[in-house]
């Protein structure tokens, strides 16, 4: 029997793309049922993460024409991660394995065929992985490099050019969903399921319409939440730093008494001046890195759900979540 494939596409104001991304997917879909890759009762599931255009509008109309599609209205603007988990947590109730992608489509859909071919050879957790950036500029080619080499060496098994295009299996995301924290770093949470995992590449397309939902403020913010998730390293590192700092400083010490006892005293205003401002600097940087990981603590121990769904629309029947 053919599995039953779900794709899981979060959506913020993606009005624009939305009818195209339908599209597209739906025909995907309709070649893999004709080659009998996958069941007919497959399902796309959009998400739609509080947007504030016509987005839900689009998804509710289009699922009353078009048998494959779902939707999932959150109450509020939860943020990409948790409205990937909220996608996910509905359609692995329906389906054999889900496939997350953004709206934009960005990230090539031709290769969903090879994804599912891996997977009914036995393959749970495939990757898509981008076989280049060329379609990136300098910075974001350098950001991105530096933060994947960054999180490796922090200890977090990230798979470098990979975002959140990847094929998992019902037990995998069963698995997934059973990590609770609040501080979301999906993809580094996959690879610590252990499952068989495979890779597809692709070339990343540019954006069919519309602004990107990632601007600069959210990557930082991401990469920020990716560094805190998975390491206390820099809470370490601080710790090595004030070590140095006080071997340099019982080093000044031995030299500034030396100097004081053989006469040779001069004013020291600059590099008085200069210290300060460094250690300064050095106690306000330390106090950030770690009222980050408090502030983290802080919202993991609130407890507060990630989402909260309004009402959702699966086989053209909707249901509003009390």
């Amino acid at each position: 029997m053919a599995s039953k494939l779900g794709i899981v596409v979060p959506c913020y104001n993606e009005q624009e793309v939305l009818r195209e991304t339908i599209k597209q997917l739906t025909a995907i879909i309709e070649k893999m049922v004709a080659k009998g890759m996958i069941s007919s009762d497959s399902k796309m599931f959009y998400i739609d993460d509080g947007s504030k255009d016509k987005t839900w509008n689009i998804i509710d109309e289009c699922s009353k024409s078009n048998k494959y599609v779902c939707g999932v209205k959150l109450a509020h603007n939860s943020g990409h991660q948790n409205a990937l988990i909220a996608g996910l947590s509905v359609g692995v109730d329906y389906c054999d394995a889900l496939i997350s992608i953004d709206a934009d489509l960005q990230d090539d859909i031709d290769v969903i065929e090879e994804m599912v071919d891996k997977f009914n050879h036995g393959i749970e957790i495939v990757y898509g992985v981008r076989d280049s950036r060329t379609t990136d500029t300098f910075f974001k080619k350098t950001t991105a490099l530096t933060f994947y080499k960054l999180m490796n060496s922090l200890g977090a098994k990230t798979v470098y050019n990979h975002a959140d295009y990847r094929l998992m299996s019902k037990r995998a995301v069963k698995h997934l969903l059973e990590f609770n924290e609040r501080n979301l770093f999906i993809r580094g949470i996959v690879p610590l399921i252990g499952y068989e995992t495979g890779t597809v590449y692709y070339a990343r397309k540019a954006r069919m319409a519309g602004e990107s939902k990632y601007p600069l403020r959210k990557m930082l913010s991401f990469a920020i939440d990716g560094i805190t998730s998975f390491s206390i390293r820099p809470i370490r590192l601080i710790y090595v730093v004030g070590i140095i700092m006080l071997i340099t400083t019982l080093a000044v010490a031995l030299y500034v008494l030396i100097s004081h006892f053989c006469g040779q005293t001069v004013q020291g205003w600059t590099s008085l001046m200069l210290s300060l401002w460094f250690i300064g600097s050095l106690i306000l940087i330390s106090l950030g890195v770690i009222g980050e990981y408090i502030g983290k603590i802080y919202i993991e121990v609130k407890n507060r759900p990630r989402f909260i769904i309004e009402k959702s629309i699966i086989d053209n029947n909707e249901k509003d979540y009390q």
